[in-house]
C-alpha cells in the first residue's frame, strides 16, 4: 500500500492492482524461491516467516492506520500546489519518475543516516541473508516514521497524491528482484541501473560498503552525490546489520530499534550529558544511527576513521 492514503476515498485501479495482484505475486515468487534453494543449501525458513508476517502485518497496519505524522505537510502541498499536472503526454510522465527518483534517493539516504526513519527501514536490513523474500520485508511504520515528507515537494509542484505514492510503491515493487543473490552482474547497466550486484553492496554489512547505492531504479543520484560502490570480487558481501540481528521474534525484529532509541532519550533525559539535555535528545533523533552524545560514537564515520587509524573495529562490522 501506498505511504498516504485519503481517508474514505475509493480504491485507484493501481492501488488495487498493487494489493491484489503484486502483493501475492511478490510473495509466490519469494516462495518459489526458498523451495529451490533449501534444495540446494541451508535456507533460512524462519527469516522467510518474519518476512511475511512484515507483509502482511504491513498491509494491514496500512488500511487501518489513514494518517501519518506527514499528514500536515503532505495536506499543505495539495492545497497550495503551484498547479495540476496531467500524465496526458510522455514529458510529465518522465518529469514524474524522474522527480520521485530524486526524491526516494533522498529519503533512502536519510532512512541510513537519521536515527528516526533508520528505526523503521532497519527492518529490511535485519535478515542475514539477503533472498527475494527479505525485499518485501519493509517496517511496519514506514507511515508513522514520515516517509512521505520526502514526496510532498511533488505534490506542491502538481502531481496527483494518490498517484505519486502509487509510483513510489511501483518503485519499490521494481526493487524487488534486485534482492536476488543468485542473479550476476549485469554489465554496462551496472552504475546506471539498481542491478543486483549494486543492491548486494547496499544490503552489506561490510565497512567498506556501508551507506552505498541508494537508488531505487536509477543510480545516477549516486554517481552525482558521491554514494556509489561497485561490487568487488576481493570483498564478499555480508549481509544483515553492523551488529547483526539474532532475533526472529517478529515484535523483537520490527521494535527493537524504536526501544533502543526510546531507551536512549530516556537515558539523555535522566542523566548528566555532555553539551546539554537538548543537544542529546536532538542528537539521537536525528544524527546518524551509532551516534552518541559522549562521543563514543559507532557511526559509519566513526568506524571508518578507527580503522584507518588502526584501532579495533566492533565484531560484526
Amino acid at each position: 500500500m501506498p505511504a498516504f492514503s485519503i481517508p474514505g476515498a475509493v480504491m485507484t485501479p493501481i492501488e488495487r492492482f498493487l494489493l491484489f495482484v503484486a502483493a501475492p505475486t511478490v510473495f509466490a515468487c519469494a516462495l518459489i524461491e526458498a523451495v529451490v534453494l533449501s534444495r540446494r543449501r541451508a535456507y533460512d525458513w524462519r527469516a522467510f516467516g518474519v518476512s511475511s508476517f512484515d507483509l502482511v502485518a504491513r498491509i494491514a497496519f496500512g488500511l487501518a492506520v489513514q494518517a501519518s505524522i506527514a499528514t500536515p505537510l503532505v495536506v499543505w502541498a495539495i492545497r497550495h500546489r503551484l498547479g495540476d499536472i496531467a500524465l496526458d503526454t510522455w514529458q510529465p510522465v518522465a518529469v514524474l519518475f524522474v522527480g520521485q527518483e530524486f526524491c526516494y534517493y533522498w529519503y533512502h539516504r536519510a532512512a541510513h543516516r537519521v536515527r528516526w526513519f533508520w528505526c523503521n527501514h532497519a527492518v529490511h536490513h535485519s535478515p542475514n541473508e539477503l533472498n527475494l523474500s527479505a525485499a518485501f520485508r519493509i517496517g511496519m511504520f514506514g507511515k508513522l516514521s514520515g516517509t512521505a515528507l520526502f514526496f510532498a515537494p511533488l505534490i506542491w509542484l502538481g502531481f496527483d497524491v494518490r498517484t505519486v505514492f502509487s509510483v513510489l510503491t511501483l518503485n519499490l515493487l521494481y526493487q524487488f528482484w534486485i534482492h536476488a543473490t543468485w542473479i550476476p552482474r549485469l554489465g554496462w547497466l551496472e552504475g546506471i541501473l539498481n542491478t543486483p550486484s549494486a543492491h548486494r553492496v547496499h544490503h552489506a554489512a561490510n565497512l567498506d560498503y556501508l551507506d552505498a547505492n541508494y537508488g531505487g531504479v536509477l543510480l545516477v543520484f549516486d554517481r552525482l552525490f558521491g554514494t556509489y560502490r561497485p561490487e568487488r570480487d576481493e570483498l564478499p558481501c555480508r549481509y544483515g546489520l553492523v551488529h547483526p540481528m539474532a532475533s526472529y521474534n517478529p515484535v523483537v525484529v520490527e521494535g527493537a530499534q524504536w526501544w533502543w532509541l526510546l531507551r536512549d532519550l530516556w537515558r539523555a533525559l535522566r542523566g548528566p550529558a555532555p553539551g546539554g539535555r537538548l543537544r542529546a535528545v536532538v542528537g539521537l533523533l536525528f544524527m546518524p544511527p551509532g551516534w552518541a552524545p559522549d562521543g563514543n560514537s559507532q557511526t559509519t564515520e566513526a568506524l571508518r576513521t578507527k580503522e584507518a587509524s588502526g584501532g579495533r573495529v566492533p565484531a560484526g562490522t
